[in-house]
C-alpha cells in the first residue's frame, strides 16, 4: 500500500492510498466462491451453480462490500501509522489514474483535533456564593408544602391571595371577541402567576356572585395579535374558596414519605433535600463561570466537521423535546444555524476540557464516581437499589463520570483563580420569591 498526505488547510488534510488491484480482485472471487457453496437458484442443486452466474448474481453486491472495507481498514491503518487525530467522519472518494487497471486510489478528505493552548486563569475571578440551609427556610418549604396539599371551602367573604375562585370571563377586543378570551367554571388560585399580574389583581376583592368589567393592556411581548393592545374584560366571580392548610402533624410527615410520622424526622429531611439542591445550584454556578474563562483564555481552531455533528445532534435533540411535549413533528426541518452558535460553544468547551483533563490528570477515580453515585441515590426510598441500577448500566455510569470530571476541573481551575465570597441567603441564591 502506497500513501501520501497533503494539507488542504490548518487542520484538513488530503490522504491518497494506492493498493494493488489484485489483492482486492482476490478477496472478491474467495467471497463469491464462498457464496457459491451454498447458493439456491432455480433449475441448480443447492451448492452446484455455475461460478459465473453467482459472479453474475452477487458480483456487484461483494464489491462493494469488498471496496468498502478496504477502504476503511487502509484508511485506519495509515492513519494510525501517521499519529493523525481524525476529528469527524472522513469523505472518501475514487481517484482518477491512467494506470489504474493495476491499482486502486482513492482520496480521504478528513480534519485533525486542533492544538488546544489554554491560557492562564490567574486573572480571572469566581463567585461564590455562600449560603447556609436555616430553620426558616425549612419553614417556608414545609409551607410551600402545606399550600400544595390545601383544601379550600367557599367562603362570603372578599376574596383575597391563596384564594381558589371560580370564574367566567369573557374578553373582547374593539368590541368584538377574540380567540382564547373567554372561558366556563375557570379555576385559579390568586397570587400562584397563572394569570396574568393585572387580571389576577382585577379579581382581588370580588365575593361570590360579583361582576366586574376592566381593561387590560397585553404585555409587549405577549403572543403577536394582542401584544401591547388593550382589551375589555367582563368577569363573573362563582365562587370564592378560602385555602385550608393541613396541619404540620404526624398525618401530614407521613404525606411526605416519613412512615413514622416523626415531625423532627421530615424537617431533617427537607433540610437534607434542599442543601442537595443548594450544592447542585452552587457547583452550576461555579462550573459556568469556570467554562467562560476556559472558553475566554484559550486558543484553537474548531473543526467544521465536529460543529456540524454537534449541529445535527441538536437539531435531532430538539425534535425529540417537541415530540415530548405533544407536538407533531413529521417532516419539520429545523434550520441549521439555529444551533450553530450553541454547537461552536459545546465542541470548544469540549475540546478545552479534554485538553485541561489529559495535561493536569483530571480523570475521574473509581472512588470519586462511586461517591457520586451514592450522594445522588440518597434521595430515594432505596439507595442500594439506585446504586446497583446506575451500575449496571454503562452509559448511566458514563453520565456519572462525566460530572465527575466537570468537579474535578472546577476544583483545579478554582485553585488558579481568584475566588470571592459572597454571602447570601437560601432565597436570594435560589431566586425565590415569597
Amino acid at each position: 500500500m502506497q500513501a501520501q498526505t497533503s494539507t488542504a488547510s490548518s487542520l484538513e488534510r488530503n490522504l491518497m492510498l494506492s493498493l494493488p488491484a489484485t489483492s482486492i480482485e482476490s478477496e472478491i472471487n474467495s467471497r463469491l466462491k464462498k457464496i457459491a457453496r451454498t447458493a439456491k437458484m432455480s433449475g441448480f442443486r443447492p451448492g452446484k451453480v455455475p461460478f459465473n452466474i453467482v459472479a453474475n448474481q452477487y458480483g456487484f453486491q461483494v464489491r462493494q462490500e469488498v471496496m468498502s472495507e478496504v477502504v476503511q481498514q487502509s484508511f485506519a491503518e495509515e492513519v494510525q501509522k501517521q499519529q493523525l487525530r481524525v476529528a469527524g467522519m472522513p469523505r472518501f472518494a475514487p481517484a482518477n489514474s491512467g494506470d489504474a487497471a493495476d491499482k486502486f486510489e482513492f482520496t480521504a478528505t478528513f480534519e485533525i483535533y486542533p492544538d488546544v493552548k489554554v491560557g492562564s486563569l490567574a486573572g480571572k475571578t469566581l463567585e461564590k456564593p455562600v449560603v447556609e440551609v436555616t430553620d426558616t427556610d425549612v419553614d417556608n418549604t414545609i409551607e410551600k408544602l402545606r399550600k400544595q396539599r390545601a383544601t379550600y371551602d367557599p367562603t362570603d367573604r372578599a376574596s383575597e391571595k391563596s384564594d381558589f375562585m371560580v370564574i367566567d370571563f369573557v374578553g373582547t377586543l374593539d368590541g368584538a371577541p377574540f380567540k382564547g378570551g373567554d372561558a366556563q367554571n375557570f379555576g385559579v388560585v390568586l397570587g400562584e402567576g397563572r394569570m396574568l399580574p393585572d387580571f389576577e389583581a382585577a379579581l382581588m376583592g370580588m365575593k361570590g356572585g360579583d361582576q366586574k368589567t376592566f381593561e387590560m393592556t397585553f404585555p409587549a411581548d405577549y403572543q403577536p395579535e394582542l401584544a401591547g393592545k388593550t382589551v375589555q374584560f367582563a368577569v363573573t366571580a362563582k365562587t370564592v374558596n378560602a385555602p385550608k392548610l393541613p396541619a404540620v402533624d404526624a398525618e401530614f410527615a407521613k404525606t411526605l414519605g416519613v412512615a413514622d410520622g416523626n415531625v423532627e424526622t421530615m424537617r431533617t429531611e427537607i433540610r437534607a433535600n434542599l442543601q442537595r439542591e443548594l450544592k447542585k445550584r452552587l457547583q452550576a454556578k461555579a462550573k459556568d463561570q469556570v467554562m467562560d474563562a476556559l472558553a475566554e483564555s484559550a486558543e484553537l481552531i474548531l473543526p467544521r466537521s465536529l460543529v456540524e455533528n454537534e449541529v445535527v445532534r441538536l437539531q435531532d435533540q430538539a425534535v425529540q423535546d417537541l415530540q415530548a411535549r405533544g407536538m407533531t413533528t413529521k417532516d419539520l426541518q429545523l434550520p441549521a444555524e439555529l444551533f450553530v452558535e450553541r454547537a461552536e460553544k459545546r465542541v470548544k468547551l469540549g475540546l478545552i476540557l479534554s485538553e485541561v483533563v489529559k495535561v493536569h490528570e483530571l480523570r475521574a477515580k473509581p472512588e470519586q464516581i462511586r461517591a457520586t453515585v451514592e450522594e445522588h441515590a440518597e434521595s430515594f426510598e432505596n439507595p442500594a437499589q439506585m446504586v446497583r441500577w446506575y451500575y449496571s448500566d454503562p452509559q448511566r455510569l458514563g453520565e456519572v463520570e462525566a460530572l465527575v470530571i466537570e468537579e474535578n476541573v472546577v476544583a483545579w481551575a478554582e485553585q488558579q483563580m481568584t475566588v470571592t465570597a459572597t454571602p447570601k441567603t437560601f432565597d436570594e441564591f435560589m431566586e425565590i420569591k415569597r
